[in-house]
Formats: C-alpha cells, sequence, structure tokens
C-alpha cells in the first residue's frame, strides 16, 4: 500500500512538472514571436521650420514617403531595410547623397529643408 500511494505522488508530481514546463514554453514562444516582430531600429525623421514635426520610418517594409518641411517637399525612400531622400528638389541635394542609411546614428540633412534624419535602435 505505502508504494502504491508513493508511485500515485510521483505520478501527480511528473503531471504538475509537465504543466509547468508546458506554460514556460508557452510564455516564452509567446515573447521570442513577440520580440522578432518588433524591429531593432527605426528611421527618425525631424523636420519643419516652426513645429519641429516628429516621425517614425519603419525599415522592415519597402515603401516611400514624401513630407512638408520648411516650403520643400522631402521624399524618402525606404528598400531593403534601408532608407535614403530621393529626387529633393532643394538646390544642392547635397542630402541624396548620404545615400542609403541602415545602420544605427547614420544620420543625414537635408539644410534647406530643415530635416534631420537618423537611425535609431528600438528599446
Amino acid at each position: 500500500m505505502n508504494k502504491e500511494r508513493k508511485n500515485q505522488n510521483l505520478k501527480k508530481n511528473l503531471i504538475f512538472a509537465a504543466a509547468v514546463l508546458l506554460l514556460a514554453a508557452v510564455i516564452g514562444g509567446y515573447y521570442l514571436i513577440r520580440r522578432a516582430n518588433r524591429p531593432d531600429k527605426v528611421a527618425h525623421l525631424v523636420y519643419g521650420t516652426f513645429d519641429r514635426a516628429q516621425t517614425d520610418i519603419d525599415l522592415r517594409e519597402d515603401a516611400d514617403y514624401s513630407f512638408q518641411s520648411n516650403g520643400y517637399e522631402i521624399h524618402l525612400q525606404v528598400r531593403d531595410g534601408a532608407i535614403a531622400f530621393v529626387d529633393s528638389p532643394c538646390p544642392d541635394h547635397v542630402c541624396e547623397q548620404f545615400g542609403q542609411l541602415s545602420e544605427v546614428y547614420d544620420w543625414a540633412a537635408c539644410i534647406p529643408a530643415q530635416a534631420m534624419l537618423t537611425i535609431e535602435p528600438v528599446e
């Protein structure tokens, strides 16, 4: 009888341990999926003369963006995890010469449009 009781307790303990491990696996999987879907960096744009508008741009999806800033329409293009000023209407086109920004702390500026673009880590 004593041996039978020990076997029942052992079964209960094994079932409890399996349930705890399953719960831990589900919670761990949830956080891994959530982290995988979160970007590790974003493009941060500050633009405009007086109001200094700000926006974050997701680098995971290819897209084209246009913003009005200081009388200029600035055009940004996201391709393959990088962003760049493209087709700039400003007189010197220096902002286009910065090229593709993809690494954290890369930056580019369009002085006539008073726009600053930086790549920043997501915390």
